[in-house]
């Protein structure tokens, strides 16, 4: 599996499989399979609610712990230094396991300083082997490294040729972050897969509309984590490395970027109510 080196040495599968919207009870089986096809990396959070399942799946791999590579995240109801303190035990025993390879700070919202101390700690104690963000914007990254003795590793973003983040991603490399993608088939949103573009290339290639999209985010050196509950396309998501677009290729996707989320924008005040008050109500409590 090629692999990318986090600023602290740490080496991360530069592909793996993502769990989020998979329903607690079919988790466990959707990772075996995953697991079967020959992903070793995968990316759950407190707030997916299958933490424990995909703690489960591992440990009935029979495989040992060290081929594993597990990220999850600090929900923003959590996002203070006590909380936190707590949020991560509780990660921990959710997955059965003694330490998280990669712990990321879920939203850009509430203590994040606070929280973030909490996560330096665990990871100075070997709990957290690398702690990071997601969705952090620039401003809110440089403010949290100019006030953090342990820079984040990763921050996870969204995605997609319709959103490509070029600014953003170059950014966050010149940083020495690693850039990790959310949502890299926007979900299905705006026929992706249907998209003339990205149909001619993947035919070119004779292969797949998302193996196309795959791939041009794997040569711009991002972290992927696509997700399937079928196991075909788990293979399919899998077989993104005996192929290369060209410049002309690359440039053709990027073509495709509207500028805008796909879903939603984390500086939108209204959004961020609307998604994000309860949790962070929760921290006045």
């Amino acid at each position: 599996m090629q692999t990318v080196k986090l600023s602290n040495g740490l080496e991360m599968p530069q592909l793996g499989f993502g769990v989020f919207q998979i329903e607690p009870d079919k988790t466990k089986d959707v990772v075996l399979n995953a697991i079967k096809v020959g992903y070793r990396s995968f990316d759950t959070a407190t707030a997916y609610q299958n933490e424990a399942q995909l703690g489960q799946a591992i440990q009935a791999s029979g495989l040992d712990r060290a081929e594993f590579f597990i990220t999850s995240k600090l929900w923003v109801s959590d996002a203070n230094y006590e909380r936190a303190k707590a949020g991560i035990q509780a990660s921990l025993e959710r997955l059965g396991t003694d330490y998280i390879d990669l712990y990321l700070f879920h939203q850009p919202f509430g203590d994040v300083y606070g929280a973030w101390r909490a996560l330096t700690e665990a990871y100075e104690a070997g709990q957290l082997k690398a702690i990071g963000v997601a969705n952090f914007e620039p401003d809110h990254l440089k403010n949290l490294e100019l006030m953090s003795k342990v820079k984040p590793m990763v921050n996870q973003i969204e995605i997609n040729p319709f959103y490509t983040e070029e600014c953003e991603v170059k950014f966050n490399q010149a940083e020495g972050v690693q850039v990790m993608s959310w949502a890299p088939f926007a979900e299905g949103h705006n026929g992706i897969f249907t998209n003339e573009t990205l149909q001619a290339i993947a035919d070119a290639h004779h292969k797949t509309v998302g193996q196309v999209i795959l791939r041009w985010e794997l040569q711009q050196g991002i972290i992927l984590i696509p997700k399937s509950v079928h196991q075909e396309r788990m293979q399919e998501n899998f077989a993104i490395f005996d192929f290369e677009l060209s410049d002309e290729e690359m440039k053709q996707v990027a073509s495709l970027n509207t500028g805008k989320s796909q879903f939603f924008s984390h500086r939108d005040p209204v959004a961020i109510e609307q998604i994000f008050g309860s949790s962070l109500a929760q921290l006045k409590e």
